[in-house]
C-alpha cells in the first residue's frame, strides 16, 4: 500500500492547478493568513475522505478475491483509465492550441518573426491578471472554500480506493497514512512556511514558480495524470488476473 500512496501523494503535491491557485492566494493581500485558511480546509477535507473510508471498512481490509476486494480493484482500474484519458485529452488540446498559436504569432510579430511573448498568449496573460485581481480581493472564508474545491479529486479518489486496504491493527498502516497525508500536503506547507519566514524572497521565487506552471501547465497535467493513471491500470490489471 505504501508505494501506491507515495506515488499518488506525490501527484497530489505537484498537481499544477492546485499549486498555481495557492501561489495566487499567497500573493494576495494578507496572503499568508488566507493561505493558512486554504491549507486548513484542504487538510480537513483530505482527512475527512480518509476517515470516511476507514469508518466504512472498520479499519480492516477486505479479504483477497472477495467481492469487496474485486470491486475496490475495479474502482482503481476505472480511476486509472480516467486519468490516462484525461492526460491524453490534455495532450491533444495542448497540441492543437500550440499549432493554432504559431501562425498567429508569426502574423502579429514585426516582420513576420516570432512573438517575444513565448508560450503565453495575450489572452492567457489577461486571464491570469483577472484571476490574480479576483484572488487579491477574496476573504479568508473564500480562501478556505477554495481548498477542498481545488483538490485534484481524481488523485484523491485513487488514494481513497488504496486506503481501503489499510489494516489499522498494524503500525505500518498508520505510518503509510501519515506519510501519505504529509506528502500530499507538503508543497502547500512548504510554500506557506516560505512565505511566512522569508516574505520578500518568497514573493520573487513563488512568482517564478507561478510563471513556470502557467507556461508548462499542460505538460505537467499530462505527465502527472498519465504516470499515475498507467500505474493504477497496470497494478489493477495484475491484481485482477493474478
Amino acid at each position: 500500500m505504501l508505494p501506491d500512496l507515495l506515488l499518488i501523494g506525490l501527484g497530489i503535491a505537484i498537481f499544477p492547478l492546485s499549486v498555481t491557485a495557492f501561489v495566487l492566494v499567497l500573493s494576495a493581500d494578507r496572503g499568508t493568513w488566507k493561505g493558512l485558511a486554504f491549507i486548513l480546509s484542504w487538510i480537513a477535507c483530505f482527512v475527512a475522505v480518509l476517515a470516511a473510508v476507514l469508518i466504512t471498512t472498520g479499519g480492516k481490509p477486505p479479504a483477497p478475491k472477495s467481492p469487496p476486494s474485486t470491486a475496490t480493484i475495479a474502482v482503481k482500474l476505472a480511476i486509472g483509465v480516467g486519468l490516462v484519458a484525461y492526460g491524453w485529452y490534455r495532450h491533444r488540446v495542448g497540441g492543437r492550441a500550440s499549432h493554432q498559436q504559431k501562425p498567429s504569432a508569426e502574423r502579429d510579430a514585426p516582420g513576420g518573426g516570432h512573438s517575444p511573448g513565448g508560450d503565453e498568449t495575450p489572452a492567457s496573460g489577461k486571464s491570469s491578471g483577472r484571476m490574480s485581481a479576483r484572488l487579491d480581493r477574496i476573504s479568508g472564508w473564500t480562501a478556505a472554500g477554495l481548498g477542498p474545491l481545488l483538490q485534484p479529486w481524481g488523485l484523491v479518489a485513487a488514494g481513497a480506493a488504496t486506503v481501503v486496504g489499510a489494516d489499522l491493527s498494524r503500525t505500518s498502516s498508520y505510518v503509510a497514512l501519515v506519510v501519505y497525508g504529509v506528502l500530499a500536503t507538503s508543497s502547500l506547507l512548504a510554500m506557506e512556511l516560505y512565505a511566512v519566514f522569508a516574505p520578500e524572497t518568497s514573493r520573487v521565487r513563488l512568482g517564478q514558480l507561478r510563471t513556470w506552471f502557467q507556461t508548462h501547465q499542460n505538460q505537467a497535467l499530462v505527465g502527472v495524470s498519465t504516470v499515475v493513471g498507467l500505474f493504477l491500470v497496470g497494478k489493477s490489471v495484475y491484481e485482477l488476473t493474478s
